[in-house]
């Protein structure tokens, strides 16, 4: 069980360090969005984050 956790977790970091890797500038300028963003609306991106998550783990099992 922890093997698969943590290939999960070193799935997500590989994932998460492609776009500042790739493109920097880009990397920033959505950062500066999010930051700007109010808190619902961050909210709503992580739920929908999260349930694409859930259905993504339910069509794979």
């Amino acid at each position: 069980m922890w093997e698969i956790f943590l290939m999960a977790v070193a799935l997500m970091l590989i994932m998460e360090g492609m776009l500042p890797f790739l493109s920097p500038q880009t990397w920033r300028e959505a950062f500066r969005k999010l930051i700007e963003a109010n808190d619902s609306q961050v909210r709503f991106v992580g739920l929908t984050s999260m349930l694409i998550g859930v259905l993504l783990m339910l069509f794979i099992d």
